[in-house]
Formats: C-alpha cells, structure tokens, sequence
C-alpha cells in the first residue's frame, strides 16, 4: 500500500486520519506545519500528501507549489476555506482534490483510494510522438514542445493535453474529462483551471464549444 504524509497543525486530525488510512493498509508519516511538509516531501519516498492549507510556517499552498516544482506526487487539499477562488487556486497549484473541514475520515480514504488510482492507471507504457503544426508531445519523456522549446507542465495538464490531442476535434465536456483525467471524487473547477493553464502554455489549440465542453483543434502532421 501507499505511503501517505499527513501535514495539519491540528495533531487531533493527523493522528484520527492515521488510523482511518493505517487501518486501511497504508503507512502514515504526520507533521504539524508547511515547512516539515516540505522538508519531509523532498527527502521522503512518500506515494501521496494530504496538505492543509493554514499552517504555521510555509501554508498548504506555497508547499505544494515548492513539491511540484520537483516532485509529481499526488496531492489532495484539506481546509476550512472552501470558497470557489481558495478550490481554484489549490487546483491550479497542483492539487488534485480539495476537501472541506468538516470532513468524514471514510470519505477522505476513499478520496485517496480514488487519486492513487488516477496515477496509477496513467502508469503505461509510452505511445509514439505526436505532432502537430506547433505542438510535439513525446510520451517516453512525458514532455510537450511548443515551437521547439519544452514546455513546463504538472503531471494533470500532461494528461490532460495528451488525452484530448489523441481525439482531435472531438468535443468533451467537463465531466467526461474529469471522469477520465480525475475519476469518480474532486471538483469539477479542476477542469476549467487546467484548460485555462494549458491555454498559456499551449496556445490556439483548445477551443470552448460554448454551452458543452472543449474541443482539440490542432491536425496531425
């Protein structure tokens, strides 16, 4: 099973959501602030890392933007902020779920269960390049190119770029990319978030179909 890093400043929440997750087969390593989490993140094998956002030292948020910057490692957010801009923001630095304080230890298992999932069925052998008119995308190094020039993308704007340029001009909504990028728990916010960034960073290539989803408009060359 997966090794977990649980960092709160609450140790009540730490040690209740170790024994939800260790009696479900996991190994559980807690700390009480940001930098812990940070430190423990980089210099520990760990398989996933349950952050909260308001700590003492670095918040949830500037440690998760410091793992990403080094580490593809699943993510899921805890907070009592749970307005739309605090899920957006946690989503657009690499979170791969959000949930609200109050919460249900089953259900914060079960959204482990589902993001070690995600990962793990994104773990397959890799297909051959593809190319576009400015836009190459090698699946050996997981790597995108735009005009020649790598492009710096999260392991979810990857995918995501990747399943939708291998169904050109086909449109999804935001639920069928969330159900095959994300799976069966999150927010439905990520999807938005994601095309928006891969927008930047990937330009002219993904149009809005306005009132059902997003379409991939480049052609294969």
């Amino acid at each position: 099973m997966a090794t977990i890093l649980i960092a709160d400043d609450e140790a009540e929440i730490v040690e209740l959501l170790r024994d939800y997750l260790e009696a479900d087969g996991h190994t559980v390593i807690g700390v009480g602030d940001g930098d812990a989490a940070l430190q423990t993140a980089l210099s520990t094998d760990v398989d996933l890392i349950i952050l909260d956002v308001m700590m003492p030292g670095k918040t949830g948020f500037e440690a998760c933007r410091l793992i990403r910057e080094q580490r593809d490692v699943p993510i899921i957010f805890l907070s009592a902020r749970q307005s739309d801009v605090d899920k957006i923001r946690g989503l657009g630095l690499g979170g791969d779920d959000y949930l609200g304080k109050p919460f249900s230890p089953g259900e914060v298992v079960a959204r482990v269960k589902a993001v070690l999932r995600r990962y793990q069925r994104n773990e397959v052998g890799p297909a051959p390049r593809m190319r576009f008119a400015h836009l190459e995308i090698d699946p050996m190094a997981r790597q995108a190119y735009v005009h020649g020039q790598p492009v710096n993308l999260t392991a979810k704007e990857y995918d995501l770029l990747v399943f939708m340029a291998e169904h050109p001009r086909q449109v999804f909504t935001r639920e069928q990319l969330f159900d095959r990028i994300w799976g069966d728990f999150g927010d439905l916010h990520t999807v938005t978030v994601h095309i928006g960034r891969i927008r930047e960073k990937v330009p002219g290539l993904i149009a809005t179909v306005w009132g059902v989803g997003y379409r991939f408009e480049g052609e294969r060359s």
